[in-house]
């Protein structure tokens, strides 16, 4: 799917060079990549917020204000190709409330490549950054406005094929608008919700805002403006430090736990490189935390108090860590064969590479059946480590079915000899749906209360790849044993979030972490149920709803490195400026859908559908729709009415004439996997197109030769379309002369590099 449309951009860069400029030298048509560029492994895959016209029909492309009357193309571009569109001003509003941002991008784009007599589809295409979840879309054109929303209702769709809601990644939203027409300008605004990565002490927020030089409008004239507003808030209580941004922004105002920061200029170019801002928060050597309290909103389906409690593992670079006896269990079914299990492998060598002399291991690979490395944990010797390597190269073959339970009892039984100063670790690494889910997450729950030592009991930490495998089975399987599930829903992110996992394993600071003064709070939820242990990777947010009064200093007790117990007393800050309820409407909402998904609880389902709507964050129970409203001008009369403008809206002087229609809908959510996906071993990855008959080859090909050639024409496709419409001896004539063209190009790339 990324490979076709990198594939319909290049096609479209290269129709784009029929839109003509005039001949003031002081406008010059947009820059595109070279073919040096493309060859040292450049991207047409966005990195900016973009917006591409969908041209179906290369003779509609020509410059709306100045047409070039060129020769008529005939044929189609089959996929249709994309040609990026000019922007005439950006601005960029980031609010980030501890490890959670919130950005907001408001762009103007024009469609410059299309004649005004003729219209197209308009693709918005919006990379964002780590985790990042769509919460809103506005578009607006002079007659008609789009926006997005989340409902539960079963509304009717119009027209299927007037407009798609899809993900081109799991990071990248695509949406596509209908039949915009040619010199109109674009207003969209998108909204979303991204997390901030945390790393030796520094939160950093990456944010995609780099531009190519495309889509900068030609002629010097054309006024360009972008703005960019970032305001920090870390809670009272806090002091932010050490800042470091990667765009010339000015410090508006600062306080405790709070900044603002402000760039608004007139540019010569776009911003050509992502924002990057990072910031240390206050701390002390050793572990640390706050915790904030929250009243229920008006709306809220849930009207308790809300708190949540945030714990850092502090800045001393060389706190000791917990020893580990790990296992891992790997997934080799067939569906996993090609990239997945070859990344996998790169992971877990390197992992295995970085394991402390003192750590006991062991690995198992399973499908139908399971294959262990050993009978039992072994110490992680160089020679151990180098066999390990050895046997993970030769047995990592993929093949067979998938079962999960008996891999999971096998690293279950190793644990019962351990040492009590250890923390048993269990790595779960699948991509596959199984049938007895429920059954086995019930097993491991009895099995985890059995295995339940004096010091410290078994984790499970679980990986799933794709979008074929249960998320929630695996969601499950780690609350209850008080690990961490991370999803590779991208098979190109194997190996980063393999890495995240076992990094977080290997520095844990803080084990069997709890409360101990929250039994007298009425009516209270702690999520997750069973609190994860504090890594120096990350901090650890542990959040929850109560009722009443919440206790004046919350007593957190932990277990260290060696045995000892942890107290630490922290005094809870009342902090409305720091939206609770938003900013952890994501987690709590992934938190209830695993338990409605393994209670079947209705009214669990329906609060679950309830706080995704009112909260604008997907779920698995809610769908996002665009909604299409015609416009019309207040002041205007009905002849005025049915001119198109091509000026920018003004909604002060427009209103809806017509209630908004249901255009496109879209369930975002990653699902409950797919057995039957699973059964018959389909890969993770895209799924693969249709094969090509001959013809389509031969015709593809050929396009591809003839562009290469022909670099600086584009209707190579339309023209040997073209050659079925003319007579015999004409088509005879093209034939040889095309079949001349292509040996001359065969003999060029096979000769080229004889000198």
């Amino acid at each position: 799917m990324a490979e076709d449309f990198e594939a319909a951009v290049e096609q479209g860069l290269r129709l784009s060079k029929r839109v003509y400029y005039g001949k003031d030298r002081a406008v010059a048509p947009p820059k595109t990549p070279s073919d040096m560029d493309r060859f040292a492994g450049d991207s047409y895959l966005p990195t900016s917020p973009m917006l591409y016209a969908v041209i179906a029909h290369p003779a509609i492309v020509d410059n709306p204000d100045m047409p070039s009357y060129q020769p008529y193309v005939h044929g189609r571009c089959d996929p249709p190709a994309l040609i990026p569109l000019q922007m005439n001003g950006v601005s960029l509003e980031v609010d980030c409330c501890m490890e959670t941002a919130f950005v907001t991008v408001s762009a103007t784009w024009r469609v410059h490549c299309v004649m005004g007599s003729r219209s197209c589809d308009c693709r918005l295409v919006v990379p964002m950054g780590e985790q990042g979840s769509v919460l809103n879309v506005d578009v607006e054109v002079p007659m008609k406005s789009y926006s997005t929303q989340l409902t539960t209702t079963d509304n009717e769709i119009g027209d299927e094929n007037a407009a798609k809601i899809a993900y081109l990644k799991p990071h990248i939203f695509d949406l596509t608008i209908p039949k915009i027409d040619g010199g109109t300008n674009i207003s969209v605004k998108i909204q979303w919700s991204q997390k901030l990565v945390y790393r030796d002490g520094r939160f950093t927020l990456n944010i995609p805002f780099n531009f190519p030089e495309y889509v900068i409008p030609a002629g010097t004239k054309i006024p360009k403006h972008e703005k960019i507003e970032l305001n920090v808030n870390s809670g009272p209580g806090t002091d932010i430090l050490r800042k470091t941004i990667s765009h010339p922004l000015k410090e508006q105002f600062g306080r405790a736990g709070e900044l603002s920061f402000l760039y608004n200029s007139d540019v010569h170019s776009w911003s050509s490189r992502d924002f990057v801002f990072q910031y240390r928060l206050s701390s002390t050597d050793h572990i640390n935390g706050t915790v904030f309290l929250n009243p229920p909103l008006l709306q809220d389906v849930d009207q308790r108090h809300m708190f949540c409690c945030y714990l850092f593992p502090g800045k001393k670079p060389n706190e000791k860590v917990c020893r580990r006896e790990v296992v891992y269990v790997v997934d080799i079914s067939e569906s996993m064969r090609g990239e997945p299990i070859e990344d996998t492998k790169k992971a877990l060598l390197s992992e295995l590479a970085n394991l402390d002399p003192q750590d006991l291991f062991n690995v198992i690979a399973f499908n139908e059946e399971t294959y262990s490395f050993s009978s039992s944990l072994k110490q992680a010797t160089g020679a151990a480590i180098e066999s390990a390597t050895q046997w993970v190269v030769s047995n990592f073959v993929a093949n067979g079915g998938t079962n999960i339970l008996l891999p999971l009892n096998q690293a279950i039984e190793m644990f019962s000899d351990t040492h009590k100063n250890s923390v048993p670790i269990i790595f779960l690494i699948t991509d596959g749906a199984v049938e007895n889910v429920r059954h086995i997450c019930d097993t491991m729950k009895t099995q985890l209360t059995n295995r339940n030592r004096k010091s410290f009991s078994p984790r499970i930490y679980t990986l799933g790849i794709g979008t074929f495998c249960n998320h929630y089975f695996l969601q499950k399987l780690a609350t209850l044993s008080g690990g961490v599930h991370e999803a590779a829903t991208d098979v190109e992110s194997i190996e980063l979030r393999l890495g995240k996992l076992f990094a977080r394993a290997s520095s844990i600071l803080l084990a069997n972490i709890v409360f101990e003064n929250l039994d007298e709070v009425d009516d209270i939820e702690v999520y997750p149920r069973r609190i994860s242990d504090l890594s120096s990777e990350s901090p650890l947010t542990v959040w929850g709803r109560y009722r009443g009064e919440f206790p004046t200093t919350l007593k957190v007790k932990g277990t260290l490195p060696d045995t000892n117990s942890f107290f630490l007393d922290l005094k809870p800050q009342n902090a409305k400026e720091i939206r609770l309820h938003k900013m952890l409407a994501k987690q709590e909402i992934d938190i209830l859908t695993t338990e409605a998904w393994y209670s079947d609880n209705k009214q669990l389902k329906e609060k679950i559908e309830i706080m995704s709507v009112q909260n604008g964050t997907i779920s698995e129970y809610t769908q996002m729709i665009l909604l299409e409203s015609d416009r019309i001008k207040t002041t205007a009369d009905s002849a005025v009415v049915r001119k198109v403008s091509t000026k920018k809206v003004d909604t002060r002087k427009t209103q809806d004439s017509k209630p908004p229609r249901i255009i496109a809908r879209h369930n975002n959510g990653v699902g409950f996997g797919n057995f039957s996906a699973t059964k018959e071993n389909v890969p993770p990855g895209p799924t693969n197109p249709n094969p090509t008959d001959a013809a389509e080859v031969f015709v593809r090909g050929a396009s591809n030769c003839c562009s290469k050639l022909c670099n600086n024409c584009c209707g190579c496709m339309c023209f040997i379309q073209t050659c079925s419409k003319i007579n015999d001896q004409a088509a005879i004539l093209l034939t040889q002369l095309c079949a001349s063209l292509a040996c001359l190009g065969c003999y060029a790339c096979c000769c080229g590099g004889d000198g």
